[in-house]
C-alpha cells in the first residue's frame, strides 16, 4: 500500500514537493507471546513504508523471543522508564512515547498483557503507555496466544473490553502453533 502524500493547506498540489513531509510515527508494543519471534520481520516491513518512523516498547517476557540486535529502531523497556526519570522536572518515558506516536500497534498481545490492559493494570512501560494512550489516536492490538487460552471465556470479554475503549482488534489467524496444536 503506497502512502498518500497530501499537500500542505494553502499550497497547490504541484508545489508540495519542496515542503518537508511530516513523518508518521508508529509505536510498536511487543509482549511475551511466542509470536514475538516475528518482531524483526514486523519492524522491517514497517520500515519499507516511506515516511514512517518506528519505535518499539517491549515487555521483559517478550525479550525471550527475539534478538534485540535484529531490531534496527529504538527499543524501550522497563529499565529505560526508570533510568530516564530522576526528579520532578524530568520527562516521564511512557508519557513522552504517548505524545510522540501517531498510532500504536501491540503485536503480539499475549493473554497476560490482554488481561492487564482490560483491567487497567499498568505495571510495566508498555501497559503504562497503553493506559495513558490518547484515545483520539488509533491503537491496534493483535491477540496471540495458545488456542486453549484464546477459547477461554474470559478472553472474549477482555477483547470486547479493549474494543470498548476504542481500540481496534486485528483478528487471530488459524494455523499450526509452535506447541504443535492447530487453531487460532
Amino acid at each position: 500500500m503506497e502512502p498518500i502524500s497530501l499537500p500542505e493547506p494553502g499550497i497547490p498540489a504541484g508545489n508540495s514537493s519542496s515542503v518537508p513531509q511530516k513523518k508518521f510515527r508508529v509505536l510498536v508494543g511487543v509482549t511475551g507471546s511466542v509470536a514475538a519471534l516475528k518482531l524483526p520481520l514486523l519492524v522491517a516491513e514497517l520500515l519499507k513504508i516511506p515516511g514512517l518512523e518506528v519505535k518499539v516498547v517491549t515487555t521483559e517476557r517478550a525479550k525471550h523471543f527475539y534478538n534485540a540486535q535484529e531490531i534496527p529502531v529504538t527499543l524501550y523497556g522497563d529499565e529505560e522508564e526508570w533510568q530516564l526519570w530522576k526528579g520532578r522536572s524530568d520527562p516521564v518515558l511512557h508519557i513522552e512515547l504517548r505524545r510522540w506516536a501517531d498510532l500504536m500497534v501491540v503485536a503480539p498481545l499475549d493473554a497476560n498483557t490482554l488481561a492487564k490492559v482490560a483491567n487497567g493494570i499498568c505495571d510495566n512501560l508498555l501497559t503504562c503507555v497503553i493506559r495513558a494512550w490518547d484515545l483520539s489516536k488509533p491503537l491496534l492490538f493483535c491477540p496471540a496466544m495458545n488456542t486453549a487460552m484464546w477459547e477461554h471465556p474470559i478472553t472474549a470479554r477482555q477483547v470486547e473490553q479493549l474494543k470498548g475503549f476504542g481500540y481496534t482488534e486485528i483478528p487471530c489467524v488459524v494455523k499450526k502453533l509452535v506447541c504443535g496444536d492447530e487453531g487460532q
